[in-house]
């Protein structure tokens, strides 16, 4: 998946896309904090330095341009020096601003951050949040039917400033459905009816909660929630973010798909969202599964969070992530480290882990059927393999007859299983304390007093299943009938 990843970045330089919102003037004041003011219990904030950058749905552009996209910015700023200031940036990006409308008769909406020590001390916020007037509604309108057969992808960014009107809306995704475009949208507020028709919805977990009004507590209540809005907004996904607990991407066939944070350190969720939808839409404009493109936007979250003030993900970054972190991007096989790392985050969402072992040389039959059956008990099978030298000890010296990496290869191609670690001694004992699953399963006739793991296992609540083997198939027996049959 990695290289996969690569290719889609790598791509990017050809996508033409079109982001539609409302655009913000992101102003940073920074300083440090020593004292508190004689004339109110206030912090005092002795200045440092400022910057300005773009936000709301100008940082959406951004963040495609960063990554070699050619950006169309629809919207509009106010006739003022912040508006200009907008328009400047902009063009400096590389941003194609000829869909910028300046209205002399509003603001440009503008947020300024104070902030102290890298941490937001306080916003000063202001705007005009009324929707904007029927004849800006025309001309935007206008400039998206003359750019839509022209670009690959529309992203729709609203920040409830006023620009994404019903009507702007209808005439995205009229333009879009005609000429066979995705339309992508990062939504708003209570009513979500004026997104009809767009294919790829991606609210917050609160705001998925208020739109549905059904409180998101377990995963079946998020697919009921999901559901609801795909449905009234004839969607074909809903991609939720959830902070710490990653994605959950719901596709309207009622498919429901966690995809784990991959933040080491969050230290502002400044503009977040914006990187997340805009890495969404370049991998899925660029042909990738919604699935995919869920885990890309996962990625470029992580990184982004880790950074303070309004930022983007740059094509290196992430990159560098992927060669660090290769092993996590689609691989079953795992070393216990990564291992840990991922089945924490699943544990986050409410699974059920799943734990077995053996030696499993020669995999016949019997041995899926016991797979499939151990995984019935949770949300996750992982299963402790056995290494050569172990299964040496285990089996004789002229075992194992397919080595680890093959028998690990062909293990890791069964639906069934989703995670594999070797292990190198005679017990699973010590895999077991670091995996900590909920359910220990052992197959053959074992009773539960004398499986391996027991102990630790129930010692936090856990539990043991015992699955009977298929009588008449193993390793040994495929062995002895080959020699039989080719003896002569």
């Amino acid at each position: 998946m990695r290289d996969h990843f690569k290719e889609i970045l790598n791509n990017s330089k050809q996508l033409k896309v079109l982001v539609v919102g409302d655009l913000i003037y992101d102003e940073f004041i920074w300083g440090d904090v020593q004292r508190i003011s004689p004339e109110a219990p206030v912090q005092v904030v002795e200045w440092k330095a400022d910057n300005d950058a773009l936000g709301g749905a100008a940082n959406v552009a951004n963040n495609l341009a960063a990554l070699g996209c050619h950006v169309y910015m629809s919207g509009i700023v106010g006739n003022d020096e912040k508006g200009a200031r907008v328009i400047e940036l902009l063009k400096e990006k590389g941003i194609e601003h000829k869909g910028v409308i300046r209205d002399k008769n509003r603001p440009t909406s503008n947020k300024t951050r104070i902030i102290a020590q890298n941490q937001q001390i306080l916003r000063i916020d202001k705007e005009n949040k009324n929707s904007i007037t029927e004849e800006i509604e025309k001309k935007l309108c206008r400039y998206a039917e003359k750019i839509v057969s022209e670009i690959d992808g529309i992203i729709c960014s609203d920040y409830l400033k006023g620009v994404l009107t019903e009507n702007i809306i209808g005439c995205l995704v009229k333009e879009a459905r005609k000429q066979g475009k995705m339309i992508i949208a990062d939504p708003k507020g209570t009513d979500y009816s004026k997104y009809k028709g767009i294919n790829v919805l991606t609210p917050n977990k609160l705001e998925l909660e208020n739109a549905s009004h059904i409180k998101i507590v377990d995963n079946g209540d998020l697919k009921r929630a999901a559901g609801l809005i795909c449905e009234q907004c004839d969607s074909d996904a809903i991609l939720v973010t959830r902070g710490k607990e990653g994605m959950s991407l719901f596709e309207k066939n009622g498919e429901l798909c966690h995809i784990p944070t991959e933040a080491r350190e969050v230290f502002d969720v400044t503009g977040a969202g914006d990187t997340a939808i805009s890495l969404f839409g370049i991998a899925l404009f660029s042909g990738a599964s919604k699935q995919e493109a869920s885990k890309l936007a996962t990625i470029g979250a992580g990184i982004v969070v880790a950074k303070v003030g309004t930022s983007v993900v740059k094509k290196e970054e992430i990159e560098h992530f992927l060669k660090e972190n290769e092993v996590l991007i689609g691989n079953k096989i795992l070393g216990i480290k990564e291992l840990k790392y991922i089945l924490n985050s699943k544990r986050n969402e409410g699974n059920k882990i799943v734990f077995t072992n053996g030696c499993f040389d020669i995999l016949h039959v019997g041995h899926i059927q016991y797979l499939q059956k151990a995984m019935e008990f949770g949300d996750l099978l992982v299963l402790g393999l056995n290494d050569d030298d172990s299964v040496r000890k285990l089996k004789g010296p002229k075992r194992p007859l397919i080595n680890q990496d093959e028998r690990a290869n062909i293990l890791a191609a069964l639906d069934c299983i989703d995670y594999i670690a070797l292990f190198s001694e005679l017990t699973p004992e010590n895999i077991i304390k670091e995996v900590m699953p909920d359910i220990l399963v052992k197959g053959g006739d074992y009773l539960p007093k004398d499986v391996v793991g027991k102990d630790i296992v129930e010692s936090y609540g856990g539990r043991v299943e015992i699955v009977p083997f298929i009588e008449g198939y193993s390793t040994s027996s495929i062995v002895k009938k080959i020699i039989d049959k080719y003896r002569d």
